[in-house]
């Protein structure tokens, strides 16, 4: 019998995830991924995706596996976590970029990590699986494992997910890809699942981002695009582009977004909405997943974020694994430090960080 480990967060589409891979026959054992540690800040409000504490969370997990009937263990990753997910967080917001911390967890942490650290304890496994909403296939034309869009294009969660490896994907499950949210919740119900009902977990963190930074004030300027001071901060890391909050003046009564973010010199520039459109941009640090690098420009949908629309654009690959995005129609607040995930239909190529 082939062995499946399954990512269990106490969640709906976890549990759902294990309760399927065992009806079809695998031989499951769920994990548990602990980052909690008390250095952390707690949460305000409930239900953050990745910021414990964890004790309900363990508590409920195991009422799921009991009701299953599956094994289940805590695997540490709160060093990996702190190093890999908060620093680069901290880092990017001290640099005047705005990072997406589920991107690095996702293909750092839960699939890397986690289940490597299961390795290390000699834990043995066929395949590791989690709740994403995500399809995997195999094209053989190509030799190489391939993303896909969810069923359930709502949930769909491949935004997240682009920077997974050809190993990763190699060895790893999404029960849930070819389902909708709904199908999922009505399987837990009617197997009487603890958590058929429960509510869905929220962003990375749903508190103050500061309580997690912690950086000392560091006031500066805010400028209009002529270079005139118009305000105050007390740090780059309170702003992203396309924010209106904690901008003032400007002379005109015409609302003032954040349109850039300067770390070197410690300024903001605000400007108008219209201000913050552009048709270009710069990605590096690409990971080409679904084809082979390509040696020319291709066409393709490009998101920007997770909740926008995917865009027309035209990728033209540059050395140093960086490319350069050409929008057909000019795209509100591209932001660096966020994820450009490029699309043909439900197949993701690819993707990198916005520069």
């Amino acid at each position: 019998m082939k062995r499946a480990i399954v990512g269990l967060s106490g969640g709906v589409d976890s549990a759902v995830t294990a309760l399927l891979l065992k009806q079809q026959g695998w031989d499951v054992l769920g994990l548990t991924m602990s980052i909690w540690d008390e250095t952390m800040p707690r949460p305000a409000t409930p239900n953050n995706a990745c910021m414990g504490p964890e004790d309900e969370d363990i508590k409920t997990i195991t009422n799921v596996a009991e009701h299953i009937g599956i094994p289940f263990k805590v695997i540490s990753c709160v060093e990996e976590y702190k190093k890999i997910v908060l620093g680069n967080f901290k880092d990017e917001y001290s640099r005047g970029r705005t990072p997406n911390p589920c991107v690095w967890c996702n293909s750092l942490i839960k699939f890397g990590a986690l289940p490597d650290a299961a390795a290390r304890q000699g834990i043995t496994f066929d395949k590791f699986a989690t709740g994403h909403y995500a399809v995997i296939g195999f094209d053989a034309a190509t030799n190489r494992w391939q993303l896909k869009k969810a069923k359930d294009e709502e949930r769909d969660q491949t935004y997240f997910l682009y920077r997974l490896t050809q190993e990763q994907l190699a060895k790893t499950l999404f029960p849930l890809g070819g389902y909708t949210k709904a199908e999922i919740r009505q399987i837990a119900a009617q197997n009487n699942l603890p958590v058929a009902a429960k509510q869905d977990s929220q962003d990375f963190y749903c508190g103050d981002y500061n309580d997690i930074l912690k950086f000392p004030p560091k006031p500066g300027n805010i400028v209009d695009k002529s270079g005139k001071i118009i305000g105050r901060h007390e740090g780059i890391w309170n702003f992203t582009i396309g924010k209106r909050k904690g901008l003032t003046g400007g002379g005109t009564h015409k609302p003032l977004y954040v349109v850039k973010i300067d770390a070197a010199r410690n300024e903001i520039t605000a400007g108008y909405k219209e201000d913050l459109y552009s048709k270009t941009m710069l990605v590096e640090d690409i990971n080409w997943l679904s084809i082979p690098q390509p040696n020319g420009i291709i066409k393709a949908a490009v998101k920007i974020r997770r909740q926008a629309q995917e865009a027309a654009a035209i990728i033209n690959p540059l050395p140093g694994n960086k490319a350069r995005v050409d929008f057909e129609e000019p795209q509100m607040s591209v932001t660096a430090g966020q994820s450009a995930v490029f699309y043909e239909g439900a197949l993701v190529l690819g993707g990198g960080g916005i520069i």
